[in-house]
């Protein structure tokens, strides 16, 4: 069975963060393993604290992981700090060195939760582009993109932009996950990859029920990767199940509600 690894902090909600992406690991058959590196304290309608952890007992947690469990793929999430990034990257090359270990690395840079409150210093989005330098694939929204690319995001055409910038940090893939666009009909996703822009279109779903898209998104990625899916078509996949996800939403909570993690389509596996 595949392996793949989450990176990323806790929602005791189960929409988002780790608990979203071992639910969608599972969802694509691969066997999720998970580094903590932040605790919320969140429900469907706040977010009231963020703990981030030592930057060492992260970087213990990966070992463990590594020195037992080698994925196959791995993404990051919430990161939290500048000191989680560099024991990360600092990990990640200590593992090439005497483990031999090479996976495709997946980089949801969060910054802000759903809720606002942000989930990432300002000395982690500078971090952040030693991370990108090693990123098989990036997947910002519109305002991570914006932040990372240093332009305005409002268009499918700055979408494209700032794919090229965040792609000039060393990642070999952008996806500008377009959901949040306020033109058109559809949401569209816009991949940077090989050279050449590939649109995902799907019409657009109005729910109140989003939480954790992103992380859920990214973590479907991460499965196809891990089961030897190409990137191009990982993505395509994992947009198929993500909007199937948001229209069967199970309606929980009283805010921004969780995704159905076990929707049909799982992008025919």
């Amino acid at each position: 069975m595949p392996v793949a690894l989450t990176i990323a902090g806790s929602d005791p909600g189960g929409g988002a963060g780790i608990q979203a992406d071992l639910k969608t690991f599972h969802r694509f058959g691969v066997y999720g393993t998970a580094v903590v590196t932040l605790i919320t304290v969140q429900n469907t309608v706040r977010m009231s604290r963020v703990e981030t952890l030592d930057a060492a007992l992260v970087a213990e947690q990966i070992d463990a992981v590594f020195e037992d469990l080698p994925p196959q793929a791995v993404k990051t999430g919430a990161l939290g700090t500048a000191a989680i990034i560099d024991a990360i990257v600092d990990s990640f090359a200590d593992a090439s060195a005497t483990r031999r270990l090479a996976f495709p690395l997946v980089v949801d840079p969060v910054m802000l939760s759903s809720h606002g409150p942000a989930l990432a210093d300002a000395s982690a989005a500078a971090a952040l582009q030693r991370l990108i330098g090693q990123a098989a694939l990036v997947t910002p929204n519109l305002a991570e993109a914006a932040r990372l690319a240093g332009i305005e995001v409002a268009t499918t055409q700055d979408m494209r932009e700032a794919a090229r910038r965040i792609a000039a940090l060393g990642a070999r893939a952008v996806l500008v996950k377009g959901g949040h666009l306020s033109q058109g009909q559809d949401a569209i996703d816009i991949l940077w990859c090989g050279g050449r822009f590939t649109e995902y279109a799907s019409p657009r779903i109005l729910t109140r029920h989003t939480h954790g898209t992103g992380c859920t998104y990214s973590a479907a990625i991460t499965a196809l990767l891990a089961r030897g899916v190409a990137i191009e078509e990982a993505v395509r996949r994992a947009k198929r199940f993500i909007d199937a996800a948001i229209a069967t939403s199970p309606g929980l909570g009283r805010g921004a509600g969780p995704l159905n993690h076990w929707a049909d389509d799982a992008g025919s596996l």
